[in-house]
């Protein structure tokens, strides 16, 4: 997965042009901005499989959207980004945006995801995983849904520790 992240990083560092492109082809839907087909169609294998196209296409235009010089430290799932932001922002419409993007249907997914991105403009982001996540986006299971939901709960309230639930002793 990592060889597709890596290789818009090489190609950024060589023409800045790749991010511009990339981040004009947010403006289509996925996979239909001609220009951005250089940067992108060497790692879609499977010309059959549209899904992985479109996937594709979307974290290209969101990694050159969201890409800032220098890095913003330690690269975090989806799920802890978005906590992380949670916690930093106190904003109460996080959590409701983010579960609107797991509920996200394939139709509703580029758009929810650009929104959610663009509002972590601060959050390092995994875009390796974020890949892999969205590959697998359709399986029956909602393994990447879940995996991300875990990450945003389990890391929203770092702050606080939870105070053990007491029990009662049984005495005979």
């Amino acid at each position: 997965m990592s060889g597709f992240i890596d290789w818009l990083e090489r190609l950024n560092e060589k023409d800045a042009k790749v991010k511009a492109v990339l981040r004009r082809s947010l403006a289509f839907d996925p996979g239909k901005f001609v220009p951005a087909y250089p940067y992108v169609e060497p790692f879609v294998k499977d010309e059959d499989n549209s899904w992985r196209r479109m996937v594709h296409y979307l974290v290209a235009g969101v990694w050159a959207a969201h890409w800032r010089e220098g890095g913003r430290g330690q690269p975090l799932s989806l799920g802890k980004a978005c906590a992380a932001f949670q916690a930093e922002s106190r904003s109460a419409s996080t959590e409701r945006r983010f579960i609107n993007l797991l509920d996200a249907d394939p139709d509703q997914l580029a758009h929810r995801l650009r929104q959610m991105i663009s509002l972590l403009n601060e959050q390092a982001i995994d875009f390796d995983g974020l890949l892999k996540g969205l590959l697998y986006w359709n399986d029956e299971r909602k393994r990447t849904q879940n995996a991300w939901a875990r990450d945003f709960y389990r890391n929203m309230n770092t702050e606080t520790e939870a105070e053990p639930v007491p029990h009662e002793e049984v005495t005979p």
